[in-house]
């Protein structure tokens, strides 16, 4: 595959509504969390609903502006201070933690999705760039991929070219020839492209593109993908 002149040699992709709809996983992994402490912590469950407790994780989140490219620590540091709160154990860290993690990556992935990553596994080397503690391996599509840059593990969140940077280390390709294939305007878009590389952009909803770094392709869906790969 040729783009703008040069050979692409890698393929990153975003994960979340890039490969799937976050939003109905996020919201159902806040329901199997509260749901989980219901049962073991009820004490929080008595001050506050979803969206409360959803407000008040927001809150401790905005206490730690250095650590905003860290949704793990994050909530892990916000369950410790439940746990101080309410007089529980670091069990509530510890477990709470993973009830949310594992309902977090029970994803569904898009019609397709998953032989398109087979299809594009075996002609590139691919590599997944997130913000999000979303894990290809938890996820069960860990095969297809060569490698896996979170923003936790770079130190730095998209659009930083931080974890761009990180991911063409990574590959051990010319940014020139890696293409990133990703939703989100910005996040995706505007750091690959500042990073150097070619740039794919998701638009399901078909909106028209605003501001600089046009993306190099545009689809509607992930799948159509394979329309480009001959």
């Amino acid at each position: 595959m040729v783009i703008a002149g040069e050979r692409i040699e890698c393929i990153t992709f975003d994960l979340d509504d890039t490969l799937w709809l976050c939003e109905p996983v996020i919201h159902n992994a806040e329901f199997v969390f509260y749901t989980w402490l219901e049962q073991h912590f009820p004490k929080i469950v008595e001050d506050f609903d979803i969206p409360g407790l959803i407000h008040h994780r927001r809150e401790v989140f905005a206490d730690f502006p250095d650590m905003s490219h860290d949704f793990s620590w994050l909530r892990k540091r916000w369950l410790e201070q439940l746990a101080k709160d309410y007089g529980y154990s670091a069990r509530l860290v510890d477990d709470g933690f993973e009830v949310f993690l594992q309902a977090r990556n029970d994803v569904t992935l898009f019609e397709g999705a998953t032989a398109l990553l087979e299809q594009v596994s075996q002609r590139y080397c691919i590599g997944s760039i997130t913000n999000g503690n979303a894990d290809v391996h938890r996820i069960g599509i860990g095969q297809y991929f060569d490698f896996s840059i979170t923003a936790s593990g770079a130190g730095a969140s998209k659009p930083s070219s931080i974890i761009f940077e990180a991911a063409v280390e990574r590959a051990g390709i010319d940014p020139s020839n890696i293409l990133h294939i990703g939703d989100d305007p910005v996040r995706d878009m505007r750091g690959a492209a500042e990073a150097g590389m070619k740039t794919l952009w998701i638009n399901p909803q078909g909106l028209p593109w605003k501001g600089p770094h046009k993306p190099h392709c545009e689809l509607q869906l992930v799948t159509e993908l394979s329309s480009l790969l001959g």
